[in-house]
């Protein structure tokens, strides 16, 4: 399970170090891609592959479906962390998500996102007091 935010940074080369705590995780292999507002989601390999399952059960008659699926899948990129627990964010996705130098990690459970951290702390600015807002059930039975 991925919690947590981490504060890495990108090298010259577009290299992220993955924060210590997820790349036992990870080390196996994982699928970067485009995520909703503008963050990239990172899966482990085995977890993409139930996500893409998950996606061939969807009616591709449905425009909504296949535009989804267009983009999710169209930025998808497989990778494998070198020795010392960087990945390369391929060009089109730190484009996609505004990544230059500074970047937050967020764990989501089954996924990370990797957010431009100044977009990130915008983001969550706009949304954490609507969070501590929340009076009814948005996930039922969770609180």
């Amino acid at each position: 399970m991925f919690l947590g935010t981490h504060t890495p940074r990108l090298d010259d080369k577009g290299r992220l170090f993955l924060p210590a705590k997820f790349r036992e995780q990870l080390a196996g292999g994982l699928v970067v891609t485009r995520g909703q507002e503008r963050c990239l989601y990172v899966f482990p390999m085995a977890e993409f592959a139930e996500v893409t399952s998950a996606m061939r059960s969807a009616p591709t008659t449905n425009r909504n479906v296949r535009d989804f699926m267009r983009v999710f899948l169209s930025g998808a990129s497989d990778e494998i962390p070198d020795r010392q627990g960087r990945v390369t964010i391929p060009s089109h996705l730190r484009q996609y998500a505004g990544l230059t130098k500074d970047c937050t990690v967020i764990g989501q459970g089954s996924r990370i996102e990797v957010w431009d951290t100044d977009a990130w702390n915008a983001w969550l600015g706009d949304h954490e007091q609507a969070y501590s807002d929340t009076s009814e059930e948005v996930i039922p039975g969770l609180i």
